[in-house]
Parts: structure tokens; sequence; C-alpha cells
């Protein structure tokens, strides 16, 4: 129809393909338009790391197909990137040279893996985790390697020792801060996580760095700590976080710190664009306070409120986030906010010891504003995670009965 709204969708993931789905289920007469440099449709990003260890076949990954989109009248252009974006005339260009105009914008194209950035690093083994293609590439290679060092102290770099150590690989874990995501677990929850690691035969080393890389024959042959530690590796996985991909975007208008800055309605200050998912550096109402959520259920929300307010809703983001994943045989999940959103975040812990194996020990921290509870880490024991959930959303004092909460 030459007169129907075209929504425009930059980024295929979870975020960008719920967008598109709900528009259409909403809209039935629009245009729907989503691109992705990826060749691939949405597959669960989520499921990566059970196929890197194995676990999961790759038929098993994808959840939408190329005829999802036919059946739904959604255009979708793979292998596409989009390379500028003119707000006055409100078109795209992407890099076959082609341009597409839009009533409205949706960006949710995430970001990029930060590369490690020391002499050698550009060396054959050294990798990324994040597209199924990354995965793919680092499945063939712990086929023929021996030794990996994980970087970073992230969720990535866990997910990538993890990985290595499963498939048989010897693993150093290299974490440049005092213990794995020291600002969500305090040294009590470092300790378990190292406890967990190293009875999993990882060598965990803490307060260092790659220094550079050591190779051979343009492949990589060892790590060189910057405490003069020669770790040697076949593969180096890196989980250094992320720079979101908004280059796109003209220089001094839409408004981007981190992330791409939006309101509580993920409306951008720029009318018809607005941001979803792991690039949206939204407003929290409850905690007075813009920040990014990277989990999958809060992108694929985000994209269902994107696409109504997109069409004309008023619906705020209202989410208590949850990460959950495996911690070798230990579990471990983070829910809500915790003090890397909002430093006046109070938190308080215990571990629970049970036996010699630390798989079998349980960490919990809850984290408090206002006396409210408002997040949570939890290893091992998950017992209490949907009372936890609940007792957030309530928003109700409950700093007398944090004792209560942590049994």
């Amino acid at each position: 129809m030459p007169d129907a709204r075209h929504y425009v969708v930059l980024g295929n993931g979870t975020a960008g393909t719920t967008a598109a789905e709900t528009l259409r289920k909403n809209d039935p007469d629009c245009r729907i338009s989503l691109f992705t440099d990826e060749p691939y449709p949405l597959y669960n990003r989520v499921a990566l790391p059970p196929f890197l260890k194995g676990k999961t076949p790759e038929s098993k990954l994808f959840m939408k197909t190329m005829e999802f989109h036919r059946d739904r009248n959604i255009c979708f252009y793979p292998n596409v990137r989009v390379c500028k974006v003119d707000l006055e005339s409100r078109t795209i260009v992407t890099d076959t040279g082609n341009d597409f105009s839009y009533d409205r914008l949706l960006v949710a194209t995430g970001g990029t893996p930060n590369h490690l950035d020391v002499p050698g690093a550009d060396a054959d083994g050294v990798c990324y985790f994040q597209t199924l293609d990354d995965t793919k590439d680092l499945v063939e290679r712990i086929e023929r390697g021996r030794s990996a060092v994980s970087i970073g102290g992230s969720y990535i770099s866990y997910e990538l020792a993890e990985g290595f150590r499963s498939r048989g690989l010897h693993v150093t874990w290299l974490i440049r801060g005092p213990r794995f995501l020291h600002r969500v677990i305090d040294e009590d929850g470092g300790e378990l996580v190292d406890r967990i690691a190293r009875h999993h035969g990882v060598d965990m080393v803490y307060e260092d760095t790659a220094d550079h890389i050591e190779t051979r024959d343009g492949h990589v042959a060892a790590v060189i700590s910057r405490g003069s530690r020669r770790i040697e590796a076949d593969i180096v996985g890196c989980g250094l976080g992320l720079t979101y991909n908004h280059g796109f975007l003209p220089s001094g208008s839409v408004d981007i710190k981190y992330g791409i800055v939006t309101n509580e309605y993920l409306e951008t200050n720029v009318e018809g664009v607005y941001a979803a998912g792991d690039i949206a550096e939204f407003y929290d109402v409850d905690l007075d306070r813009h920040y990014t959520m990277g989990t999958w259920a809060s992108a694929s929300l985000h994209g269902r409120i994107s696409a109504l307010n997109m069409l004309g809703d008023r619906q705020p983001v209202r989410d208590v986030r949850q990460y959950t994943t495996t911690l070798f045989d230990s579990r471990m999940t983070v829910i809500g906010a915790t003090p890397d959103i909002r430093p006046e975040i109070q938190g308080v812990s215990r571990v629970y010891p049970n036996g010699s194996n630390p798989t079998n020990w349980s960490y919990r921290r809850l984290f408090f504003y206002e006396n409210r509870l408002v997040g949570a880490a939890l290893i091992g024991d998950m017992a209490r995670k949907v009372e936890l959930v609940k007792t957030i959303r309530s928003k109700n004092d409950v700093w007398d009965d944090r004792e209560r909460l942590l049994s």
C-alpha cells in the first residue's frame, strides 16, 4: 500500500526481530524492513555457550527462518550493513549503495567485541565470542588445540573458560581485576567462583593481563602477561566488553553516551528514532538512572515495547532483568539492579558451604536501594529466586527483613 507507514529496524537480534513481529501483528498494512550484517535470521545467542561446549547442535540454535519473514511480509535484508542515517530526509544508506526511507526507525544493532590491544593481538588464534560464526570458528580451533587462555573478568570470558575446559583443553583464566564480576559479587562470591573454577581444572590468575602475544609462524604461541608470566596457548579467547554499533548515526544528533540514550519509552531525542536491546541506554524511572541492560529477556521486552510505542502507545520499560548461566557444574543468576548501575546500592551477602566440593556450595548477595530490594546475585541454590523477583517488583521497604531473605 503506497500510503502505509514504513518501519525500518536495524539489527535482527531478539530486540529487532521481536519488534518486527510485534509491528506486523498490530499493523497488518504497514511496511517493515529488517536489516542485519549477519547472514542468518534470528538465532538464540543464549544457546551459543552450550553449542561451544558441544551440548547443543547448531540446528537447534535457529529461532526464525527466511520463510518466517516472507510469510509475514517482513522485508529481510541479511548481509547488509547500514552506513549512514540521514535524519532530515529520514533515509538510511546501506553498503550495497541503496537507500531506504522510513517513517519510524528502530536501532537495535547491539555491539562489537572490544579487541585486545597489545602487540601480537592480530595473530591467528586470538578470538572473540559473540556471533554464531565466532562460535563455529572457536569449535574448529578447539578441535585442533591443546591449551587456551581466556582474558577478562566478564560473563563472556567465563563462558570461554568453561567452553575450552569442557572440551578438554588446558585453560588459564586471566583476570585484570581482583575477581570475576568484581562490580557485582564481593570477595566471598569471588572466592567461591575461584574454588569452582579450580575444582574443574582451570588455572586462575588475578590482577594481571596480557602484555603481548608471542607468535610462531603468525599463530598464537603464548600470552606474556604484564606480571611477566608466560602462558602457552593455541587459542586466546577475549571477553573485554563491547563497543556499541551506532557509528552510522550523524555526530551530534542522536544523544549518545555509552549506548544510545532513550527515555523510559525507548524514544531518543530525535523524533521517530527509537533504540532497543543492548544498545539502548534507557531511563529507569524507579532508579532515576540511565543504563544499558544486556540480557536476552530484556532485549525481547525492549523489542515489544519499542514496537508498540512506534505504533503510538506510551508503554514504559518496567523490568526486573535476569541473567542466568551455568558456572561449570553450578549455576549463577544476576537479578535486577547492581552497584555498577547506581553506586548508592548497598549489598549484603552470605556463603553457604556444603561439603568439600565447592560446586555444591551456595552464595547470595542482595542489593538494596532506599531500603527496597532492587537486585540479587545467586550462585548455586536458586530456591529463593522467585521470591526475590516478587520482592523486587513489590518495591516495599524490606531492609529489616534482609536476614530472612538471605537465609
